[in-house]
């Protein structure tokens, strides 16, 4: 049944034919992935403004539900950095309690995205709107790391754009050496990271992500600071929060009316925003393995993992490219990998957490940092501004500007309204009417039958105007302007070219027909060419035939003609 639901995940299907030597590449993949993502789940969870261990807990429940329920073989789920910004206005306006209900609602969203089989039109989110508040995102990342990564004394961040840079000037001469050293070692490290194993020919250690090692090499770092130098300014997670490695039980927050009134536009911009990033990530896999994933099942498998997620005390969550890219880079191949990974997770957090405390967040500021870096794509960035179209530019620096001005679920609604503008002016663009002058030229025409190919002339008295393309909004206006130009009181005949309109809307109906009775009261006759039967169809059950009459609706432009004849 074509209608019925499109979901396949793709774990179920893997395993079937599943063998030994496809578990140890998942195995070593899945190792691999989950100490890559342990250092982003806690840096995005502390950047979304909760707590370590919550970042921890999204990346063990999301991904583990991604994988099970996806529709992609490879996708790594967990939190990412396009959340930060919205979940942390999220739970400055609403608290942690509305974070929770929020990313219910859009685990619901998701999940009714794919059943309403709407996955393919995500995709046809405009690049320009997907680049500019990609963009912008990562500029407001960076923005939230400078008091972090520098040490800075600061009481409150203002959270407006503007006032927090400020702030940080004023406050730029309270910035803590030791910190400052600490975070800027820990870019370095992660930027120098790959050059150096290759350098120093460490095979064995070149799969260790950067952020990992900066991270371990800070914390000693630190702690040889504070033990043998007396350095005591460099704050580290223990100082700002109590670690805790017991997970927690599932509870259902309290829901109200006014509560899911309140949190629609944030728990939409969640769910639009986890539906880009999955389905973008998935189909750069797909490019990478050679295989295609199922959008559908993707995002209900999306809305599954953001409905658990927040049971268990986590945050909202997506596919994430980098970590999908790692699991394929080191040979996973099915969502047994995105299984064990959840898995490394779970150890690390039951029997390791505690060591979490230790970690300086100058040097978690410069993991975010470079992630930010990373997420800013700004060689597309420029790219665009300087190939594409103005209207494209347009959109990409209002997207962009309105995700660093305002916030995300401001600029993502605003993308949506400009994607439906977009799109509805680039149909009417693909809509050409012109006058046909003097004569036709059949040599390409494939309404004519075959044999008859000639040049034909228009009688006198006759007027000629081809539709190209299909006949709905806009192409009405053009076909007035048109005619306005070219039109004469003179003219006995009026012949519509419809050989290449593969449809007509209900505006484009109501404008032919306003047309055909505007030409009846200045006494010229209205006579159809080419019209396809789909088309046909439509006119004769809008009562064309009644107002025109069945004899001026030709199936070619030799019919037309002869009954043009007949009538001058």
């Amino acid at each position: 049944m074509e209608k019925s639901l499109d979901f396949k995940p793709k774990f179920f299907s893997a395993i079937r034919h599943y063998n030994k030597q496809t578990f140890a590449a998942d195995l070593m993949a899945g190792v691999i992935v989950g100490i890559v993502a342990l250092p982003l789940a806690i840096a995005f969870g502390i950047a979304s403004g909760v707590s370590p261990e919550k970042g921890i807990i999204t990346a063990i429940v999301a991904g583990l539900m991604i994988s099970l329920f996806g529709g992609s073989k490879v996708q790594i789920g967990g939190p990412t950095g396009a959340f930060i910004v919205i979940v942390a206005g999220i739970i400055q306006q609403y608290g942690m309690q509305g974070l929770t209900v929020a990313t219910l609602m859009a685990g619901v969203f998701l999940i009714l995205l794919g059943v309403l089989r709407l996955g393919t039109i995500i995709k046809y989110i405009p690049y320009p709107i997907v680049v500019g508040f990609t963009s912008g995102i990562a500029v407001t990342i960076f923005s939230t790391q400078i008091k972090d990564l520098l040490g800075m004394s600061i009481g409150h961040v203002p959270s407006d754009f503007v006032e927090k840079w400020l702030a940080y000037i004023y406050n730029i001469g309270n910035a803590d050496l030791w910190s400052s050293v600490i975070g800027i070692s820990s870019v370095a490290i992660i930027a120098a990271w790959p050059m150096l194993a290759r350098y120093f020919h460490l095979s064995p250690l070149r799969s260790l992500p950067g952020s990992l090692v900066a991270i371990i090499v800070m914390t000693i770092a630190a702690l040889l600071l504070k033990q043998y130098a007396g350095i005591t300014t460099i704050e580290t997670i223990g100082d700002r929060f109590s670690i805790t490695a017991a997970l927690p039980e599932a509870t259902v927050p309290s829901l109200s009316w006014a509560t899911i009134k309140s949190l629609v536009g944030p728990a939409v911009t969640i769910a639009v925003l986890g539906a880009i990033e999955s389905l973008l990530s998935a189909t750069v896999a797909d490019g990478v393995i050679g295989d295609h994933h199922n959008s559908n099942t993707e995002l209900i498998g999306q809305g599954i993992a953001n409905i658990a997620s927040p049971l268990f005390g986590g945050i909202p969550a997506t596919g994430a490219i980098a970590r999908t890219m790692t699991n394929i880079n080191n040979g996973g191949r099915t969502p047994v990998a995105g299984v064990i990974h959840a898995a490394v997770l779970l150890v690390i957090f039951l029997f390791l957490m505690p060591l979490a405390q230790y970690i300086p967040m100058a040097c978690l500021a410069g993991v975010l940092v470079v992630v930010a870096y990373g997420m800013s794509g700004w060689r597309s960035f420029l790219a665009m501004t300087r190939r594409n179209p103005k209207s494209d530019v347009t959109v990409l620096l209002l997207t962009f500007f309105l995700t660093i001005i305002f916030d995300l679920t401001v600029a993502i609604e605003f993308g949506l309204i400009c994607a439906c503008l977009l799109f509805m002016r680039r149909m009417a663009e693909t809509t050409d009417v012109h006058a046909v002058l003097n004569e036709i030229n059949l040599n390409d025409d494939a309404d004519m039958e075959r044999g008859n190919l000639e040049h034909l002339t228009i009688p006198e008295g006759v007027e000629v105007y081809e539709i190209n393309g299909p006949y709905f909004f806009g192409a009405g206006n053009r076909f007035e302007d048109i005619m306005a130009r070219y039109g004469s009181r003179r003219a006995r005949v009026r012949i519509i070219r419809m050989r290449k309109v593969p449809f007509i809307d209900s505006t484009g109906l109501h404008n032919l027909e306003n047309m055909c009775r505007m030409s009846q009261r200045e006494g010229i006759t209205i006579v159809l060419s080419g019209v396809n039967a789909k088309v046909d169809a439509v006119l004769r059950r809008n009562g064309f035939e009644q107002l025109l009459g069945a004899e001026n609706i030709t199936s070619h432009i030799d019919l037309a003609l002869a009954r043009a004849r007949q009538l001058t």
